[in-house]
């Protein structure tokens, strides 16, 4: 079934998809539609074998400020006026789950996932793109684990990914503070892997090129490699050793392998079928 949305576009070109946050009139302001929309989109990718990396971006002049806070703030007002405090706190960690599950739903995907960052990428923002395996921005871009600036503790991923991506010190200043961090700082702390132009355009040109590289490549060895990476999480080295290797026992008589060997000898590029 083709995927449709109000606040999300999905737009396949090749080997690579681009899902946009496509609320513009709000600054792409994260409702309950993005929550409902994103596993949806995400199920889609996955449904398609011809799609070897996704590249989430955005429309309009900003990646996403964050909670639409008029939605969520109707919201709460609303669920205090009936029932038990019980009732109202189930409500609530109910509500908290879902909007989890639809960030998860973009880090469980077994492609790559590119983020190209332009403009405020605020509050929930950062909880998406921590979900995302490599990170690219524009210069104008700003970041900020803004929580603590709205009374809320950062609940849908930032505080149990971002500590893997950049140091502890640094994390513990922008969860406390909810201060904006500019694109350079962003590169210097390791939020982004490198800053490119000062517009959309120029970041998801960039996003666009990586992703291109990588999907030239077996798509079986790149999901491979990026389930062998999130299975070293818990483990020992040597428990990450046995599960690459039963991983390549597995997958590594592939015909793509053999189109890899065949190409070497032949002097060309290869030319990978996915099998």
């Amino acid at each position: 079934m083709p995927f449709s949305s109000d606040v999300l576009t999905l737009e396949v070109q090749g080997h690579v998809a681009t899902l946009f946050l496509d609320r513009e009139e709000a600054r792409n302001a994260m409702g309950s539609a993005l929550w409902r929309d994103l596993p949806l989109a995400a199920a889609a990718i996955g449904e398609n074998s011809s799609i070897r990396v996704v590249i989430l971006a955005a429309k309009g002049p900003h990646f996403t400020v964050g909670l639409d806070l008029k939605e969520f703030g109707g919201g709460f007002a609303a669920s205090g006026r009936s029932g038990s405090p019980a009732a109202t706190n189930e409500t609530t960690y109910r509500a908290v789950r879902t909007m989890q599950a639809s960030v998860t739903s973009v880090a469980n995907l077994a492609v790559p996932v590119i983020a190209a960052v332009h403009g405020y990428c605020i509050g929930g923002g950062i909880d998406l793109i921590s979900a995302c395996d490599i990170r690219l921005c524009a210069s104008n871009a700003k970041f900020s684990v803004r929580e603590t600036k709205v009374a809320i503790v950062a609940d849908l991923g930032t505080l149990q990914r971002l500590p893997k991506l950049v140091s502890a010190g640094h994390v513990a200043e922008l969860a406390f503070t909810g201060k904006d961090i500019d694109a350079a700082r962003a590169q210097a702390i390791g939020l982004v892997n490198s800053v490119h132009g000062d517009s959309a355009d120029d970041v998801l040109g960039a996003a666009t090129q990586l992703a291109n590289e990588i999907a030239a490549n077996s798509p079986l060895a790149v999901q491979g490699t990026k389930a062998v990476l999130a299975a070293n999480d818990g483990r020992t080295i040597n428990e990450g050793l046995d599960f690459v290797a039963r991983w390549n026992t597995m997958y590594l008589q592939s015909n793509d392998l053999r189109e890899a060997m065949t190409a070497f000898v032949e002097k060309r590029a290869p030319s990978f079928s996915g099998d």
